[in-house]
């Protein structure tokens, strides 16, 4: 979990940690204008209005310490919602298509290694990469050509299957029929765990 407390000013800290106090909390869009700065890459730290800053938000009846700290609390667990990212281990490896053949798979071709039908969005992974991505795991998949992207773009792909043995860091995309399997041909490809 990302540690906001570096962003919080000082009295607003020392407020939650005594409860002796009403802390004056930021602004709504100040905070979560630090949270998204924490959060960016490299990013250049963009400059705060002070009238945003010192804004004191008007209640309508006096707030209890502990009132005001389990709001505090919400709005902070809120903008963290609202921003974490949803992605998880990633990894490159060399992708594939396959369809529900026999020659293909094994003597049931409709039935993947988890014993669900096979059907869009399933996935066979090499055993190597069953330990980073296991049984159940939803992931996203970008092909690192850029060719396929319109296809796997905005989908979330089911690892249900396993590939052969003799398979290392591979992946094989389930397809309908064998001329999309074939058309899909072999690309590099960067898998992505979805929490």
């Amino acid at each position: 979990m990302l540690n906001i407390a570096h962003m919080l000013p000082t009295a607003v800290l020392a407020a939650l940690a005594t409860g002796a106090a009403t802390p004056v909390l930021p602004a709504p869009a100040v905070a979560a204008q630090a949270v998204r700065e924490a959060l960016a890459p490299e990013a250049a730290p963009a400059p705060t209005p002070v009238a945003q800053a010192t804004a004191v938000q008007p209640s309508a009846a006096p707030a209890t310490a502990a009132q005001t700290r389990a709001q505090a609390i919400e709005q902070a667990q809120a903008l963290l919602a609202q921003t974490n990212t949803r992605q998880g281990r990633s990894v490159i490896a060399r992708a594939t298509a396959y369809n529900s053949l026999a020659a293909q798979t094994d003597s049931t071709p409709f039935i993947t290694a988890t014993g669900t039908r096979t059907r869009p969005g399933v996935v066979a992974l090499s055993r190597d990469l069953l330990r980073i991505f296991p049984y159940g795991s939803r992931i996203t998949i970008e092909d690192l050509s850029g060719k396929y992207n319109h296809l796997l773009r905005g989908r979330v792909f089911y690892v249900e299957d396993t590939m052969a043995a003799r398979k290392t860091n591979s992946i094989d995309i389930w397809m309908a029929t064998r001329s999309q399997a074939l058309q899909f041909g072999a690309r590099q490809v960067r898998i992505t765990a979805v929490r």
